[in-house]
C-alpha cells in the first residue's frame, strides 16, 4: 500500500485544513484523479493521485487541520500487492500484472516526462499576440503548461506524471483562427464607415471641439447630443448679423468694433441657458432606466437611486431590479431569523467562529502592513466620462468580442502608465535597501466567500488592452470559484482594490504586504461638473491611494495620482 503524506504546495506551507473528500474506501483511482480539497491560508486546493489503484484508508477526516507531511490516504497499487520476488521486467500473468500494464499502456494514464509536457495547439507565446487574437491565458479559468502554479507543483513533483490542470484547453484552439480571418474584414467596415480618423481606440475621445466663431460662446458640450441640437438651430451664421441692416437700410449699422453684439442671438442663447440650468438639476436626480423598467419598478415599490446599474450605458436594467428585490429580500429573511431573544445567557447567543485559512492569513498580513508600513493617503475627484465613453466603444468592437470590458480596464492600465512615470510606487520596501521592481504584477483584491484575496496580474505591463481584459476577467473567475492558487498571490507589486464595485466613492485601503502602493477606485456616477463655466453633467469617480511613506514621500504619491487621473480623463494618451 502506498501512503500518499499532505505535500507543500507551496509558499512554505506548514498545514492545511481537508475541506473535503473526493474519494471513499474501495474506490479506484488513476494516476492525477481529484483525492481530496484542501484549504490553505491562501486558496482551496485540489490535490491530484499520484499512484493508480485502490483507496484503502483515509487516514484523516474531512474538517481536519493536518500538518504537512502527515499520512492522509492509502492506496493499494498493483505493484505493491506483486510478489516481491517476480522479476520486475518480465510481465507478469496474474490479474494484478494485467493492471499494471493497461495503466502503463492507456496514454490517459501515462506519466508525462517534464522535458516535454504538452503544448497547445498554437503555441506561440505572448510576444506576437495583439488584439484580434487569443491571448495565452486560458480561456477557462484553468492552469495552463506554462504557469507557475501548476498541479504539477502543488502536489510536490516536478516532472513525472502529469498532474491536475493539465491537458489542452479548447478555446485558444478554436477562436484563435476564427478572430484572424475577421480582424481584416473589421478594420475595412471601421474605415469605411469612421472615414479617415474612423478607428475603434481612445483617438475619438480625444477630437477637438469644433472652433466657435468669434464672440460667441460654446454653451453645448460636444458629448451631449440633447444640448448640441438646441443652441445649433439658435446660433446665427456669420450672415445673420448684417440681415438687419440689409432689410432696414434707414437704420444705421453698427460699427464693426472688437466683441460683435448679437443682441437677437445673446437673448436666445441666455434663455435656452437658463432652460437647461432648470433640466440638469433635474438631470441629477433621475436615474438612467428604460420606461419597462420604470414600470416595474414602480410597481414592484423599488427605488431605483437604491439599484446599482449594471447597464452598458450606465442604466438601471431588469435584472438589475430582479437582483435588488432577490438580495433585499434575502436581507429580510435573514434579519427577521438573526436575533435570538434574551434567556438570561448572553454566551447561548453568541456564535464563535474559529480564525482559520484565509481570514487568519489576511489578519495577519494586514496587521503586519498597517503596523509596519506608515500609510499616507491621498484623494482626487476625476471626471471619467472619456474613459465610459472609451467603454462602450470597446464592448461594441468585434477586436473585443467575448471579452468583458470595464472601466477598471482603463484603470488598470493607467496605473501601468503612471507606475512607468513614477518607479517607486512599483518597489518594496527592505531594512537596508528600496527594491524598485521593472516589471508589474498588477493585484487585484478580490472578495471572495471565503475572504479577501489579491491575486496578480503576471507582467502586466507586457500586454496589450485585450490581453490584459483577458487576464482580469480569468482572475475574477478563479477567485469566485475558490480556484486561486498561491502563485497567483506571489510576488505582487502593486494593487488596485475596486470598491466602486459595492456602490463606495472612496476609501483608505491597506497596503498588500510587500508592495509600497495600493489604489482604491470609487464608484462612477453622474454628478454637476463645471466644463467652461457651465455646470453639466459628468461621469465623477474618486481615486484613493495609499502609499508606504518609507519610500513614497508625498510629492511622489501626488505625482502619480495625477497621472492615473490624467489617463482616465484622457484615455487617448495611452496612445502616446
Amino acid at each position: 500500500m502506498e501512503i500518499f503524506t499532505l505535500p507543500d504546495v507551496g509558499e512554505g506551507l506548514t498545514e492545511a485544513e481537508i475541506t473535503e473528500w473526493k474519494v471513499a474506501v474501495g474506490d479506484t483511482v488513476a494516476v492525477n484523479d481529484i483525492l481530496c480539497e484542501i484549504e490553505t491560508a491562501k486558496s482551496l486546493v485540489e490535490l491530484p493521485s499520484p499512484y493508480a489503484g485502490t483507496v484503502a484508508e483515509l487516514m484523516a477526516p474531512a474538517g481536519e487541520t493536518i500538518e504537512v507531511g502527515a499520512p492522509i490516504i492509502g492506496i493499494s497499487t498493483s505493484a505493491s500487492e506483486a510478489p516481491r520476488h517476480s522479476d520486475p521486467a518480465e510481465p507478469s500473468s496474474s490479474p494484478a500484472g494485467l493492471g499494471t500494464n493497461a495503466v502503463a499502456a492507456d496514454p490517459a494514464h501515462a506519466a508525462v516526462p517534464a522535458e516535454t509536457g504538452y503544448s497547445l495547439p498554437d503555441e506561440r507565446g505572448t510576444d506576437e499576440v495583439g488584439i484580434g487574437e487569443e491571448a495565452p491565458v486560458p480561456a477557462d479559468g484553468g492552469d495552463s503548461v506554462h504557469s507557475s502554479g501548476g498541479a504539477a507543483d502543488i502536489a510536490g513533483y516536478s516532472s513525472g506524471a502529469a498532474l491536475t490542470g493539465s491537458g489542452p484547453k479548447a478555446d485558444a484552439a478554436t477562436r484563435r483562427p476564427r478572430k484572424r480571418s475577421s480582424a481584416p474584414a473589421f478594420q475595412a467596415s471601421q474605415a469605411s464607415q469612421a472615414g479617415p480618423a474612423g478607428s475603434v481606440g481612445p483617438k475619438p475621445a480625444a477630437a477637438p471641439q469644433p472652433p466657435v466663431p468669434s464672440g460667441q460662446t460654446a454653451v453645448a458640450p460636444s458629448w451631449s447630443p440633447r444640448l448640441r441640437e438646441e443652441p445649433a438651430a439658435a446660433q446665427p451664421t456669420p450672415a445673420q448679423p448684417a440681415a438687419p441692416a440689409q432689410s432696414s437700410p434707414a437704420q444705421p449699422t453698427a460699427p464693426a468694433t472688437r466683441g460683435r453684439k448679437l443682441p437677437a442671438a445673446v437673448g436666445q442663447l441666455m434663455a435656452a441657458g437658463r432652460e437647461r440650468q432648470t433640466e440638469v438639476a433635474g438631470l441629477f436626480e433621475r436615474v438612467l432606466a428604460k420606461p419597462p423598467v420604470r414600470r416595474i419598478a414602480k410597481e414592484l415599490g423599488v427605488d431605483l437611486t437604491k439599484v446599482r446599474a449594471t447597464g452598458q450605458f450606465g442604466e438601471v436594467t431588469r435584472t438589475d431590479v430582479e437582483d435588488y428585490l432577490a438580495e433585499r429580500e434575502t436581507n429580510i429573511d435573514t434579519s427577521a431569523s438573526f436575533w435570538m431573544p434574551d434567556r438570561g445567557d448572553n454566551d447561548a447567543r453568541t456564535e464563535r467562529i474559529r480564525v482559520k485559512g484565509v481570514r487568519k492569513a489576511t489578519a495577519a498580513a494586514v496587521s503586519e502592513s498597517y503596523r509596519d508600513a506608515p500609510h499616507v493617503s491621498i484623494f482626487v475627484d476625476v471626471d471619467a466620462s472619456r474613459t465610459m465613453e472609451f467603454v462602450k466603444r470597446l464592448k461594441t468592437s468585434r477586436e473585443f468580442e467575448g471579452v468583458k470590458v470595464t472601466p477598471l480596464l482603463i484603470l488598470a492600465k493607467a496605473v501601468i502608465w503612471a507606475a512607468a512615470r513614477n518607479p517607486h510606487v512599483n518597489a518594496s520596501w527592505t531594512d537596508e535597501e528600496i527594491l524598485v521592481k521593472h516589471y508589474m504584477n498588477l493585484g487585484i483584491a478580490a472578495a471572495t466567500p471565503r475572504g479577501l484575496l489579491v491575486p496578480n496580474v503576471k507582467n502586466a505591463n507586457e500586454l496589450s488592452l485585450r490581453q490584459l481584459a483577458e487576464a482580469l476577467g480569468t482572475l475574477a473567475r478563479r477567485a469566485k470559484d475558490g480556484k486561486t492558487q498561491p502563485a497567483e498571490m506571489a510576488d505582487g507589486t502593486i494593487s488596485i482594490t475596486n470598491i466602486g464595485a459595492l456602490g463606495i466613492d472612496t476609501g483608505t485601503p491597506i497596503i498588500n504586504r510587500g508592495e509600497v502602493a495600493i489604489v482604491a477606485f470609487g464608484t462612477i456616477r453622474q454628478k454637476p461638473w463645471v466644463v467652461s463655466g457651465e455646470v453639466i453633467p459628468r461621469w465623477i469617480t474618486t481615486l484613493g491611494g495609499s502609499f508606504d511613506h518609507r519610500v513614497v514621500d508625498g510629492d511622489l504619491s501626488a505625482r502619480f495620482m495625477a497621472d492615473v487621473a490624467a489617463i482616465m480623463e484622457e484615455p487617448a494618451l495611452l496612445l502616446e
